[in-house]
């Protein structure tokens, strides 16, 4: 029993650190601006007026968006002079932790 409780404690744990991925996720917006970078396949980065061109958002918002997509650690971005290219983060670390996660919900379901 005290295993199972130090398990769900250590999941409990797992599940705050992943909190802003699955936010960041979980909009919709985001998520249309995610696949709409996959599409465009520009490894380099994209820029803010790119994505807003391809989407029903305003620059303001595709920029607000893109920060919390920053900050959950699935993009970065880098700048060349006064321009921003945003990019998928290739480290993945954010969403191997989401994956870690996920694996530990499935080891205590089973």
């Amino acid at each position: 029993m005290t295993e199972h409780k130090e398990d769900i404690r250590r999941l409990a744990q797992e599940f705050e650190e992943c909190r802003k991925l699955l936010v960041a996720l979980g909009d919709e917006n985001r998520q249309h601006i995610i696949l709409e970078m996959m599409r465009m396949e520009e490894c380099g980065g994209v820029r803010v007026g790119v994505i807003t061109e391809k989407t029903h958002l305003s620059r303001p918002a595709v920029s607000h968006h893109l920060q919390i997509l920053k900050e959950a650690g699935i993009v970065k971005m880098r700048r060349e002079g006064t321009k921003n290219y945003y990019y998928f983060d290739t480290d993945m670390e954010a969403m191997n932790r989401l994956l870690r996660m996920l694996e530990h919900v499935k080891r205590i379901m089973e």
